[in-house]
């Protein structure tokens, strides 16, 4: 008899920007929540402040800009 191979969790999909995709990926595994919203999804800090993912992001600048938001929430954070 066979046993069933153990299904592979496949990783959630936040962003088409890789780096967006990984950092936000990284605050879930950290305790952060993330909600799905009807444009954007929305990762929401352990102190309940949120941020919207960009989904498709076109600026360059998407993934800088999307790391500076998380560090200001992560200073309000801190006691």
């Amino acid at each position: 008899m066979h046993e069933a191979a153990p299904r592979r969790r496949k990783s959630m999909h936040y962003s088409k920007d890789k780096k967006i995709n990984a950092m936000a990926g990284s605050l879930v595994i950290q305790g952060w929540r993330y909600c799905r919203g009807k444009k954007h999804g929305k990762l929401v800090a352990p102190n309940g402040r949120m941020l919207p993912i960009p989904g498709t992001p076109s600026d360059w600048r998407a993934s800088l800009n999307f790391r500076r938001d998380v560090r200001r929430l992560a200073l309000d954070l801190q006691p």
